[in-house]
């Protein structure tokens, strides 16, 4: 369940950031949840080699360079994904960035409370 909750979390923070974005398009709510998948996937697969690859230059930069890493992974996703697109290199940096805060505040917003989790 709490994957269903963060790919849907991802799939509004998409949204979220087509309308603030330029040339940062998302064609509706299935393309949405549809993207926030195939993000997801090369996200956690190739996107975790490049971080590992990247880990030196991540230091020297202080975590900054993981917002690139994000924009390539955002590019890979449009691709590959229906009614998703990501036309240029500066969309894609802000749009890594717009989605990492505007997810990280939907999922702060939705946790749940300390004592509910303790109690089941």
């Amino acid at each position: 369940m709490k994957l269903f909750v963060k790919l849907l979390i991802n799939a509004v923070a998409l949204l979220v950031v087509s309308r603030l974005v330029p040339d940062f398009k998302v064609h509706g709510l299935g393309a949405a949840l549809l993207a926030a998948l195939v993000f997801a996937f090369v996200n956690s697969t190739l996107g975790l080699v490049l971080k590992i690859l990247t880990f030196p230059l991540t230091i020297l930069t202080f975590g900054l360079f993981l917002i690139i890493v994000n924009a390539i992974m955002l590019k890979m996703a449009a691709s590959v994904t229906p009614g998703f697109e990501v036309r240029t290199w500066t969309a894609a940096i802000i749009g890594a960035l717009c989605l990492t805060v505007i997810s990280t505040v939907l999922q702060w917003l939705l946790k749940e409370p300390e004592e509910k989790r303790y109690r089941q």
